[in-house]
């Protein structure tokens, strides 16, 4: 089977989060050659897939099948795959199930790798994820299967493909301030203590602050607020409490406990409360390892084009191969329409991604 009738197979299938819709059981016996270990928990399904050919490194390809709904007003039905003039239309074509195509005709096609090949696939990746890719891995890791390296097939490319290589992640940081006073009448500021006159004092140093100055792959911490309220709604009466909530997307030079730092030494002043929740850690892979520079060979050798090594974006599911010390790079086609109506991918992306995974397997396969 091509790699373009896998994807249309696999587009058919309403797998929006954390559902699999029967999904799952399709690539089990599309990738019969492969053992399949079934690692479910909750409403989460995860497919974790395993080839040994050798004894050399264990290369490990890796996404997600689940979907967030379509919405409304699509040209044509999202789950009834269309191609027309060098696309195919259906909700998941970049998100990513052109990505989890390209892995299994890659790894269905890969012959006397040397090591061993994987997929790990999770239906819970769009959702809050607390039984897909990292409890996966941590089951993984008590079968001792924990890959050496992994490619993690998100769509990162920006204008053209091939043009981009994802090898971290920022992490991100939610935090909800409370600055607390005394209400009073405005006629009379004296006898109050008023919480929004406190913020103000100090909101330069707040709002937009960049905690780092940043890196050669990272853009500096920065703190983004996104709400700010408080009060009565009316002119007379001063409030009795400011709420600002922000987030902070963090590289590797600023923690969780340097953001609490900074908050306690800019509010400490005043009566405050201060909440963080840390959602995901930053995490960089060496741009000069194996993973990173062999899959820029394999991507500049099929497409002319060297890529660009970034950290931008939002999070995804190789943070959680990260944290476990696995070496992870992400690359996929094209994100342009992800999540938005009409989502729709390129046929020659979809077959140059599948080609350049394969050539991906062979350039580890010579080591092996």
């Amino acid at each position: 089977m091509d790699v373009l009738k896998i994807l249309i197979e696999l587009l058919r299938f309403k797998s929006i989060t954390p559902k699999d819709d029967g999904i799952f059981n399709f690539i089990n016996i599309l990738m019969g050659e492969f053992e399949a270990k079934f690692i479910d928990a909750g409403d989460t399904k995860n497919l974790f897939l395993t080839k040994e050919f050798g004894h050399g490194p264990h290369l490990c390809f890796a996404g997600h099948i689940d979907v967030v709904p379509p919405g409304e007003n699509w040209e044509t039905d999202p789950f009834k795959p269309v191609q027309k003039d060098g696309y195919i239309y259906a909700r998941g074509t970049q998100d990513m199930k052109s990505g989890v195509a390209a892995m299994l005709w890659a790894c269905m096609n890969a012959k006397n790798f040397g090591g061993r090949l994987s997929i790990l696939l999770t239906s819970d990746e769009e959702g809050d994820g607390t039984f897909g890719t990292r409890y996966a891995l941590n089951e993984i890791e008590k079968m001792g299967l924990m890959p050496d390296f992994c490619v993690v097939g998100e769509p990162t490319c920006e204008m053209e493909f091939g043009d981009t290589i994802k090898i971290g992640r920022r992490g991100s940081v939610n935090g909800i301030l409370k600055i607390y006073g005394k209400q009073g009448h405005a006629a009379y500021p004296a006898k109050c203590i008023n919480p929004a006159h406190q913020l103000a004092s100090v909101f330069s140093k707040f709002a937009g602050h960049d905690l780092d100055n940043g890196s050669e792959f990272f853009e500096p911490s920065k703190i983004v607020i996104t709400d700010i309220r408080g009060g009565m709604e009316v002119c007379n009466v001063t409030p009795s409490e400011i709420c600002v909530m922000f987030n902070v997307r963090n590289s590797e030079l600023t923690s969780f406990a340097d953001i609490q730092s900074y908050c306690a030494n800019l509010f400490g002043e005043f009566n405050y409360d201060l909440e963080l929740k840390l959602n995901s850690s930053p995490f960089l892979t060496d741009s000069n390892s194996q993973i990173a520079q062999k899959l820029a060979t394999c991507i500049k050798n099929r497409c002319e084009i060297s890529p660009k090594f970034s950290t931008g974006g939002g999070t995804s599911d190789a943070r959680h191969f990260a944290a476990f010390g696995v070496k992870v790079v992400e690359f996929g086609v094209i994100n342009d329409r992800i999540h938005a109506k009409n989502e729709r991918v390129a046929t020659a992306e979809v077959e140059n991604l599948a080609q350049i995974y394969l050539d991906l397997i062979n350039e580890f396969g010579k080591n092996a």
